[in-house]
């Protein structure tokens, strides 16, 4: 991993512009420990393969430096199996940081070694949002953010946000109770096209979403069991995505985007991907 100097600003408007400055977790203590969302419950046996998970995961890392994005990273604890996620600990809105307030109790800490990663790089953020609230379960669109009301995100938590962010809509919308995330079903490419999920949505959700996408990828129930819609949008139309969601990749790939296959099959097994795997501190506006 590259050397990069002290965080100076961040700056996140979207999920698909161009990708500048990340903040990831190695997976060097991930196992499933604790069964705490629904893919997790097909590989607690068989559980995670940290040498390969590794591997996997400085590929992705290797990929983004090459494209230019600036990788950095905070420090592993045996004691935090799904700090891999570094999504969900906290998000960049604007040029505001938020710290997340964590659902599962197996993953509070998380965010303490995040506030002292923030302290120590001088950037300031806000805190004690009503529980519960992570950033997997939002997207940023412009001026709209989507929250996917959820047993992870509640409606206290939703209304706080709104309320921080006046210049800002906060849309919240319903997804099944099954879903761990809004991003597990939800990823916009970009100002027009959206990857959806269909089944995962009440119909009233479905019709915000047609209103607002004029280009929707829909993802079959394979595909979305595969994490297909936790991709990751670099910039420039260019999607990481992983390479047995075929289907889905052939239909971002017959919308104009570029797509960057690459192999995550051991972070998976724990229901979350390329997206959940990055914290995106700065996107070019």
């Amino acid at each position: 991993m590259k050397a990069v100097t002290t965080v100076k600003q961040v700056s996140c408007e979207n999920e698909y512009s161009t990708l500048r400055e990340i903040l990831v977790v190695k997976p060097t203590f991930m196992r499933i420990a604790e069964v705490i969302n629904e893919t997790q419950k097909h590989y607690v046996e068989s559980n995670i393969n940290v040498h390969r998970a590794l591997k996997q995961h400085d590929a992705f890392v290797s990929v983004l430096e090459e494209h230019n994005v600036a990788v950095r990273e905070l420090e592993a604890d045996p004691k935090l199996n799904e700090q891999v996620f570094t999504r969900d600990i906290g998000f960049v809105v604007g040029n505001e940081f938020f710290i997340s307030s964590m659902n599962e109790q197996i993953r509070q800490n998380e965010t303490n070694y995040l506030d002292a990663w923030l302290k120590q790089n001088s950037v300031p953020s806000q805190t004690e949002l009503p529980h519960s609230i992570e950033w997997g379960s939002s997207v940023c669109d412009g001026s709209t953010i989507w929250v996917g009301n959820s047993r992870r995100t509640s409606n206290k938590a939703i209304k706080e946000l709104q309320n921080r962010l006046p210049h800002y809509q906060v849309e919240s919308i319903v997804v099944k109770p099954d879903i761990l995330h809004l991003d597990c079903v939800l990823n916009i490419l970009s100002h027009d096209t959206a990857i959806v999920y269909r089944p995962a949505f009440t119909s009233n959700g479905l019709e915000r979403l047609e209103a607002r996408f004029k280009h929707i990828i829909e993802v079959a129930e394979d595909e979305q069991f595969e994490m297909g819609p936790n991709v990751l949008s670099i910039g420039n139309e260019k999607v990481i995505s992983l390479p047995q969601n075929k289907l889905l990749n052939k239909r971002m790939t017959e919308e104009g985007f570029q797509v960057i296959t690459i192999p995550f099959s051991e972070i998976i097994k724990s229901g979350g991907s390329f997206r959940c795997c990055t914290l995106p501190l700065v996107r070019d506006v």
